[in-house]
């Protein structure tokens, strides 16, 4: 009988599995209480233009991860590019909850339940689990105290797979077992991501997400490529063979930062806070085992200079079970590239030194962010 290879070491889609690192990578943030550095917390940032030129980097840029969640703008495209948009009138909000990790709010629940109505799918094909959802801590309880059990709609990726199920509607496809890998909606999902990266559905290394269906690995350069491709996508010159879903990811792109409540949540999600901070400006969506995107549209940063469009990706090496090291990078290092500054940089204090609280409400400890990211050019002179 032949070995059997666990889910966990297998790569699907081509290529070996990675090597374990050598080399620890730095330390982005350190936990202090008391003036005590209790914790670390290492991790890579690497920030690029839609062409792939590093204009930022700290520790290593190719270092393979998964996309988890920071995948979602990107396959919404599928049902676009398929037709959905006219067969189905999406309206903006319903692509931004398809892109979306959102918080299982009333509002995100309502928002699909709509869609739903309008196009004729079942909810109950949605096929997400409701582990540990809705991420919404007063919304979990009020469903605790009412007796209220949380249907798989109030799970963060139900906006993702709605997208499955929608192209499952649009071409009469069954929506039985529509998270396998060979199912049509699958391939559609798949060969839209192997286009805003720049690759073939072939050349994917795939593995399979906490919600069942596929997860992507790359390369953290080049999901900070795929950000900058979000935050312009028009620029991206016609010979580039991405240019063919650049009209569809505009519009996700659009629907996102009109929405950006709906891209995460109302309360304490540091996406949408983000955004919130600097509309129209930028789009920031995470995925678990702390890794970030953030699309970084073009126009002013620092003392008014104009900078050209540019993606950020960010991971922290321990995944971050508190989200502190998350959010504090991930300020700290828009500050640094001079996205954040002023208003926008004072709105977003908490995110920046996470305070741990004691039972009274004191501040007990903090995530101090200590890094430097200077721009390449400035590093090798």
């Amino acid at each position: 009988m032949p070995a059997q290879t666990s889910p966990s070491n297998r790569v699907r889609g081509g290529g070996a599995a990675p090597k374990p690192r050598r080399n620890a990578p730095p330390v982005l943030v350190r936990q202090m209480r008391g003036g005590i550095e209790e914790s670390v917390h290492r991790g890579d940032i690497v920030e690029v233009d839609a062409g792939g030129r590093t204009i930022r980097a700290l520790g290593d840029p190719d270092h393979v991860v998964n996309l988890r969640s920071c995948v979602k703008p990107f396959g919404v495209t599928a049902i676009l590019e398929a037709g959905g948009r006219k067969a189905f009138g999406l309206e903006p909000a319903e692509i931004a909850i398809m892109a979306s990790s959102h918080s299982g709010e009333d509002l995100h629940v309502r928002t699909l339940q709509a869609l739903y109505r309008r196009t004729g799918v079942s909810q109950a094909a949605l096929a997400t689990g409701i582990e540990g959802m809705p991420l919404d801590e007063l919304t979990r309880a009020r469903l605790a105290r009412d007796g209220e059990r949380p249907g798989e709609i109030r799970h963060m990726c139900s906006g993702q797979h709605s997208v499955f199920l929608l192209l499952c509607r649009l071409n009469n496809w069954s929506t039985d077992e529509y998270w396998l890998d060979e199912h049509p909606a699958q391939v559609a999902y798949r060969a839209s991501v192997a286009t805003a990266f720049g690759t073939s559905p072939a050349k994917l290394r795939l593995g399979i997400d906490g919600c069942g269906v596929a997860t992507y690995a790359f390369p953290l350069r080049e999901i900070a490529r795929a950000y900058a491709f979000l935050a312009d996508p028009l620029a991206v010159p016609a010979a580039d063979p991405r240019s063919s879903v650049a009209p569809s990811l505009l519009i996700v792109r659009d629907a996102m930062l009109a929405f950006p409540e709906l891209v995460a949540g109302s309360r304490d999600r540091i996406d949408t806070s983000i955004m919130k901070a600097l509309p129209g400006r930028i789009i920031s969506k995470g995925g678990m085992e702390a890794l970030r995107g953030f699309a970084i549209l073009p126009g002013p940063r620092a003392r008014g200079q104009a900078a050209p469009a540019s993606g950020m990706a960010i991971k922290i090496e321990d995944g971050d079970g508190h989200d502190r090291a998350t959010w504090a990078a991930s300020i700290e290092a828009l500050g640094q590239a001079s996205v954040l500054e002023g208003q926008s940089l004072r709105v977003l204090s908490r995110y920046h030194r996470p305070i741990t609280p004691d039972p009274h409400g004191r501040p007990a400890a903090e995530a101090v962010a200590q890094f430097e990211l200077a721009p390449l050019g400035e590093l090798l002179r």
